[in-house]
């Protein structure tokens, strides 16, 4: 094999011209420096870290997400994006559905992901502590579409069942 053919595939790969990584590298943005000025929904304060505006972000964008001690979010979907919510600290209680009829919580450390599509509504679980999340979506704007949703009273628990998190009625 000659050694112009050892790495074609960096021809595709590498743009002719150098890139300038000072200006196009590595972005910090720190906590202090978020962008309130993206989606809302009632209930709930989001603020925009990464997407297009702010980075350049193509595919991506994350932010936080605060809800207030005993507060609940309108329900919303997000069109054809994926979510991702971490659990910083608090305890959150997700409801999703048609009716909003199924539900299950998440503690700090536990991710949520929300398929594209789905109703749902974030509520915090705690009557005294807020809820504080990281988000991240897979396209570089916060499509929120906010519903008018007449919500069953009393949503059936669903337990995340996993090699980690047994059905409690296993135990």
């Amino acid at each position: 094999m000659s050694q112009d053919h050892e790495h074609p595939h960096y021809k595709d790969e590498h743009p002719a011209a150098p890139v300038d990584w000072r200006e196009h590298g590595v972005k910090v943005i720190k906590g202090d420096q978020l962008d309130s000025n993206t989606a809302q929904t009632p209930g709930m304060n989001r603020a925009a870290a990464i997407n297009a505006a702010r980075v350049g972000a193509q595919k991506i964008w994350a932010g936080t997400v605060t809800i207030h001690p005993n507060a609940k979010t309108g329900a919303h979907h997000h069109g054809a994006l994926e979510s991702v919510i971490y659990v910083v600290r608090g305890q959150a209680r997700m409801r999703w559905g048609e009716h909003l009829e199924f539900t299950a919580e998440a503690g700090p450390g536990d991710f949520i992901f929300v398929p594209p599509y789905v109703p749902h509504q974030e509520i915090n679980a705690s009557t005294d502590d807020p809820l504080e999340c990281v988000l991240v979506r897979s396209d570089n704007e916060a499509v929120v579409v906010n519903l008018n949703i007449d919500a069953v009273e009393a949503p059936e628990t669903v337990f995340w069942v996993d090699p980690i998190h047994k059905h409690p009625h296993d135990h």
